[in-house]
């Protein structure tokens, strides 16, 4: 992390106490001031731009802050490596199943996981985005106009069956070739610091174990301390997660910062607490029942309106929802929370007001606050999470035991 960023998340002096009206005031004119208690190294911030690929830019983020982690060094890994063989994978999925597997620019964790055991890792510099068209940056829209018309044809159509040539289907051939047009060609064996390495030699080397990695959830619809295949259509190859209580998911968060491990966190993001304070650096979920609201000048917020609670915590700290199991699992069914965006949590801080949060890294490039670096308050992480992979280590003992994971 730059110094820069650490200086720009001003230290305040949490509030234990019930907020007096000066107190307040003072909250009113700080807007939001975070105390960093714990950060873990990462690297830089990168910028998907205009292609759906959170998930491997926020899961190579999660490997690169692991090999940090493990002393291996500092790692720049190539995303449209990963995201080409996945795309061919996803296409395969599609035509095999007439259709019913969507074919997108979406993805899981598990892609990433599964992507550098099956396929390997290769540096950044060996492919980098937009390099096929002169840029420095992703812009996928031209290629899905064509891919997705192709695989659409391909997977709908009434052909009894299909041409294959010496290299295997010609369709695999085809929407191969548009991809390496527009990505790249996926290096077969390249060059790093003076040693030839295929990609598969590239991850070995690395010291990376995929196995090691676990996905974690909390929903009632599936039993807890089992594995289930998490029902959303970018988990198209089916992986599992363990299913958690959700105080004790939350409980995986906790001693993961605590023990050094980053988090990959798979949340919702059309919530209006994102939405209105990203940029500014905050993602909150506002207590806006004046029943449930305790402390904090209680006289204040008890008095205002839902719509004006929400305005004020637009402005600065205000006290946070601790949702139930019932209530995340009833936003999950009903579709209020939904597979949005990967993202990296990486360490934990505090407002003023005493609020705890976690530090998020994202992939949308230098904006904002904290270029590109913002704080979600635990109470939103809680309620919109949809899943987290994690290293199995990061998991607290007795969970782990339970999970029956060695």
């Amino acid at each position: 992390m730059k110094k820069g960023f650490i200086l720009a998340a001003v230290i305040a002096v949490a509030l234990c106490s019930p907020m007096r009206a000066q107190d307040k005031e003072k909250t009113e004119d700080e807007g939001y001031k975070f105390t960093i208690k714990k950060e873990i190294p990462i690297t830089s911030v990168k910028d998907q731009n205009r292609a759906g690929t959170c998930w491997c830019y926020s899961g190579l983020g999660f490997i690169e802050a692991e090999l940090l982690r493990m002393g291996k060094g500092e790692y720049d890994l190539s995303e449209m490596f990963i995201v080409h063989n996945t795309y061919i994978d996803r296409a395969k999925a599609a035509v095999r199943t007439h259709g019913d597997v969507s074919f997108s620019q979406g993805g899981s964790f598990y892609d990433v996981i599964y992507g550098m055991k099956t396929f390997g890792l290769v540096p950044e510099a060996e492919m980098r985005p937009g390099a096929a068209y002169g840029d420095t940056l992703s812009d996928h829209t031209e290629l899905s106009l064509v891919s997705d018309a192709v695989v659409k044809a391909i997977a709908t159509s009434d052909q009894k069956s299909l041409q294959s040539g010496e290299n295997g289907p010609l369709w695999v051939q085809a929407i191969s070739s548009i991809h390496d047009a527009y990505l790249g060609k996926c290096p077969t064996e390249f060059t790093y610091n003076g040693k030839k390495y295929t990609p598969k030699s590239f991850y070995e080397s690395l010291g990376l174990n995929a196995d090691d990695y676990v996905s974690i959830t909390s929903y009632t619809h599936h039993p807890f301390y089992e594995k289930f295949v998490l029902e959303i259509q970018d988990n198209w190859r089916w992986s599992q997660c363990y299913n958690l209580p959700l105080d004790e998911f939350m409980q995986v968060f906790d001693n993961a910062i605590a023990n050094g491990y980053t988090i990959a966190w798979g949340s919702d993001v059309s919530e209006q607490g994102f939405r209105m304070g990203v940029k500014k650096g905050f993602c909150v979920l506002p207590e806006t029942k004046s029943s449930a609201i305790i402390g904090s000048d209680m006289a204040h917020w008890t008095g205002m309106s839902a719509k004006e609670i929400q305005e004020e915590a637009a402005q600065h700290p205000t006290p946070q929802r601790w949702v139930t199991q019932e209530e995340r699992q009833q936003a999950f069914d009903n579709w209020e929370t939904t597979d949005d965006h990967g993202m990296l949590i990486y360490g934990t801080a505090t407002d003023q007001m005493g609020n705890e949060y976690y530090m998020v890294k994202n992939s949308w490039g230098d904006y904002g606050e904290y270029h590109g670096m913002f704080f979600a308050s635990k109470a939103f992480v809680r309620y919109k999470t949809m899943n987290i992979v994690v290293h199995k280590d990061a998991l607290p003992k007795d969970i782990k035991k339970k999970l029956g994971i060695k």
